[in-house]
């Protein structure tokens, strides 16, 4: 426990618990499973102009709330269950928002049909392989890149909406498509060594 406390971590974690098992379990790791690609792109836009950390709260409300983030759910959601969402406390109650992962789930299932996966669709934005930066400082790291400005645009294209360049950008960094921990985090040298070897975390 103590080997924990005294970790070096990226200092945007701070000594929230929630936000400090986000980040040394899931922020950066490789994602290739659709729903939890599915259940990032939905948290992700619930938090536009809001904390990570109010998102990382619900999190599990929005679990229960979105049939544990499965598209094909979600796809068929009626206006009817849509108000009923606008709603629940346990979810961010905002109508575009709540709107948009639904509308957002439909596209997502086409993507799917086209490509076998989103998966697939959505690493041949850096060639399949985690983007392996090197950030000494936080200000350092930046909001968008060519690759979520290329994303971005083919998923609005697609239909998909509260995907800018930012939320993208951040989606990409949360599945691992980037590895955006600075350099002298201790979970920057283990996802580096995870890349190389091709295993998981």
């Amino acid at each position: 426990m103590h080997d924990d406390v005294t970790k070096k971590r990226c200092s945007w974690v701070g000594d929230n618990p929630l936000m400090l098992q986000y980040h040394d379990r899931e922020w950066g790791v490789p994602v290739h499973d659709d729903r939890k690609h599915f259940e990032f792109l939905v948290l992700e836009a619930a938090q536009a102009g809001l904390s990570w950390t109010i998102v990382l709260k619900k999190r599990e409300g929005y679990r229960r709330a979105f049939d544990g983030f499965e598209p094909e759910k979600v796809a068929r959601y009626t206006a009817r269950r849509i108000e009923k969402l606008i709603l629940n406390s346990e979810i961010i109650r905002n109508r575009m928002k709540i709107e948009a992962a639904v509308r957002n789930a439909r596209a997502f299932l086409k993507i799917q049909e086209e490509f076998g996966s989103f998966d697939s669709y959505c690493w041949r934005f850096v060639d399949g392989r985690p983007k392996l930066n090197r950030w000494k400082a936080m200000g350092r790291i930046p909001a968008t890149s060519s690759e979520s400005d290329e994303f971005s645009k083919d998923l609005k294209h697609r239909g998909f909406s509260f995907v800018g360049s930012t939320v993208i950008y951040a989606h990409m960094q949360a599945v691992g498509m980037v590895n955006d921990h600075l350099v002298d985090c201790f979970r920057y040298r283990e996802l580096r060594h995870d890349r190389k070897t091709g295993s998981s975390p």
